[in-house]
């Protein structure tokens, strides 16, 4: 969550996957772009909790109070670090992009093929890790050698898949 106007699509993400409404300026609350005391409903916390694959919040928390930090990775997820420079990472995200790229080290790739994304052949992208399902950070683009900035792709539904080539 970069900008407040991510909770918008937040909130339209999670009401889509379980069937409940939790609003924009709820999430700008919990995610800190609101200041308010007030502590959220349970009802709210469980509806967080399923979208993010928890039958309950008291399962969630669980995980917090037992700790969720692990230095391996996750099947679902490549990380650059674990990378041999000149490998392929292929992805697709809706609705219907798919980008290939060269891993060219220290967390650069550049674009060999793209369809029907912003992304075009040619430009060199920073990314620190791939994870399934999750929206795909860039941390910057060059194209033609000029920086356009960050860049994310899959924004609501994330990643569809992640391929090492």
């Amino acid at each position: 969550m970069r900008l407040p106007s991510d909770c918008e699509f937040l909130s339209l993400d999670i009401e889509s996957k379980t069937g409940v409404h939790i609003g924009a300026t709820t999430l700008k609350r919990l995610v800190g772009f609101a200041q308010d005391e007030r502590s959220p409903h349970t009802t709210t916390l469980d509806a967080i909790a399923r979208y993010l694959g928890y039958a309950h919040w008291d399962e969630l928390s669980k995980i917090e109070d037992d700790g969720n930090s692990d230095f391996d990775a996750s099947d679902d997820e490549v990380r650059s670090a674990d990378l041999q420079a000149g490998v392929y990472v292929e992805i697709t995200y809706l609705p219907d992009r798919k980008v290939r790229m060269q891993f060219l080290g220290d967390c650069r790739y550049r674009v060999v093929e793209s369809q029907n994304s912003k992304l075009q052949v040619g430009d060199e992208v920073q990314i620190q890790n791939f994870v399934l399902h999750h929206p795909l950070f860039v941390q910057n683009v060059w194209r033609h050698g000029e920086p356009l900035g960050q860049f994310t792709a899959g924004r609501i539904s994330g990643l569809s898949s992640v391929t090492v080539l």
